[in-house]
Parts: structure tokens; C-alpha cells; sequence
């Protein structure tokens, strides 16, 4: 059972450019004690917080933008759900923009997200994850440490991006590829310092050439970083520290870890 409401306190999006990102409430969101009226504050709230500062830019630049993150909340956890006007009260509270809230069982969520047109799944439940990217929803797993709320911070898997095809194109790589061009389309619009939106690419393994050829790669998918490391087998760690990026982009699902 999938139920969709839409928040009638934010301005829709246009269905047809917005880029639709589903984050799981649970992640947004820390259950408090019974008797509050909001919820705490969880791991992917300066996410949110992010993804809204780049539509705000955004619209600064051209009011008539239809280029925007389109944030979807998705609450698959039966206690939130009998809660589920705590949720909205919450967002409301907050200043969060979310355009849709879909309740739906454990078993159910991967079609919540096909229902509403998801581009990019994100959640901190690592079964969730690879669930969504079997069925071609492009995910991600949010890690708990420390990210900015004032600037959106994608990092990009250079060795997935370097991995050859081998038969058919798997429909989560196709996602990742079409996100990736949307996301470069949207770093376009801002110039080379004080960019809400920053891309970075990480290179595991190989030298500069491996790092050179995700390089160019991205950039023929019109897609153009801020940043680029090039590790050669160095631990990731060190560099997540550093960069501290909301999530990691692969080829079907990813975290951030070594």
C-alpha cells in the first residue's frame, strides 16, 4: 500500500525538468519523546538543507528555472507513519522544502519511488539501498558523518565511471548516467567560485590516467568538477574528512566507505 500526499505549502515543480530526489524520513528526522511536536534533526537534514540553498540560487539567477531539486520524503517505518502528521508539522517547522510525502510499507517503498518518477534514492539502510538500484533507481547510502548545509557536496566514483560496458547497459547505470548530466547542467549555472553545488571526483585505484579518463568521460556527459583525487589505493578516509560530500555516486548504489 503506497499513499501520497502533497505538501500544498510549497510551489510544484515542473514534472518534466525538476530533478526528483527521495530521502528516507528516517534519516531527516530523529524520534524524540512522545509528548514533542516536532522531531530532532538527523544525519540527512543539512542534506535537505543543501539541496534547497541550490534551487534558492538557482531561482536568484532566473526566476523562471525549472532546472530544481524536487525532494520527496519517504517514510517506510510504521512508527512514523502513525505519526505521520509529526512528519509533515516537522518539515514545516524547519523551513524544509518538500514537495511530496509517500508512506509505504518495507515492501513496498521501491514502488513509492517508481511512482514518483524518482531520480536519485537516498537512505542510511543498507538494505534499502541495493533494493532500490536491482530495480534501477539510482541510490545511495548517506553516511553519518558531518556534511555542510550552505553548499551541496556530490562525490562521483571514478572507477565506476571508468568501467567499460559489457553487454546491455544496466538500468541503474543508466540512471546514474542521466542524473550525472542533469547534476553538470545545474553546476553550469553558477561560475567557478561561490557555488552552492560543488562535484568531486574520487579515483580509488589506477594512476592519473585512470583519473584522467573519468575525467573525460564526465566531462563528454557535460559534466564538469570542482575537484578531483586521485587515491591509487590510498584509503578513502582521509579524503572524506577533507570533502566531506553528502553521498558518493556510482553505477547502481554507494556509500562512503573504503
Amino acid at each position: 500500500m503506497v499513499s501520497t500526499i502533497q505538501n500544498t505549502d510549497v510551489k510544484q515543480k515542473d514534472a518534466d525538468r525538476a530533478v526528483v530526489v527521495a530521502v528516507t524520513s528516517r534519516a531527516v528526522f530523529e524520534s524524540g519523546a512522545d509528548g514533542d511536536d516536532v522531531y530532532g534533526m538527523g544525519v540527512a537534514f543539512p542534506l535537505l538543507q543543501a539541496l534547497q540553498r541550490v534551487n534558492e540560487r538557482l531561482l536568484e539567477e532566473n526566476p523562471a528555472e525549472s532546472l530544481l531539486f524536487d525532494v520527496v520524503l519517504i517514510t517506510t517505518d510504521s512508527q512514523q507513519q502513525q505519526q505521520s502528521s509529526r512528519i509533515i508539522s516537522s518539515t514545516r517547522h524547519y523551513g524544509l522544502e518538500v514537495s511530496r510525502f509517500c508512506f509505504s510499507s518495507e515492501e513496498d517503498f521501491v514502488e513509492s519511488l517508481q511512482k514518483n518518477n524518482v531520480q536519485l534514492f537516498l537512505s542510511t539502510d543498507r538494505n534499502e539501498v541495493p533494493q532500490a538500484s536491482q530495480k534501477g533507481v539510482l541510490s545511495a547510502l548517506l553516511d553519518r558523518q558531518e556534511a555542510p548545509s550552505e553548499q551541496l557536496r556530490v562525490m562521483f566514483c571514478g572507477d565506476a565511471v571508468n568501467r567499460p560496458d559489457a553487454g546491455p547497459m544496466p538500468a541503474s547505470r543508466q540512471a546514474a548516467q542521466s542524473f550525472s548530466a542533469q547534476l553538470g547542467e545545474m553546476r553550469q549555472r553558477f561560475g567557478m567560485s561561490d557555488s552552492p553545488l560543488s562535484i568531486v571526483l574520487m579515483t580509488s585505484h589506477g594512476g592519473r590516467e585512470s583519473c584522467g579518463g573519468a575525467l573525460r568521460t564526465l566531462r563528454s556527459r557535460g559534466v564538469n568538477v570542482d575537484e578531483a583525487y586521485c587515491l591509487a589505493g590510498a584509503p578513502l578516509s582521509p579524503i572524506l574528512s577533507v570533502v566531506r560530500p553528502h553521498f558518493l555516486l556510482s553505477d547502481g548504489f554507494s556509500g562512503l566507505e573504503d
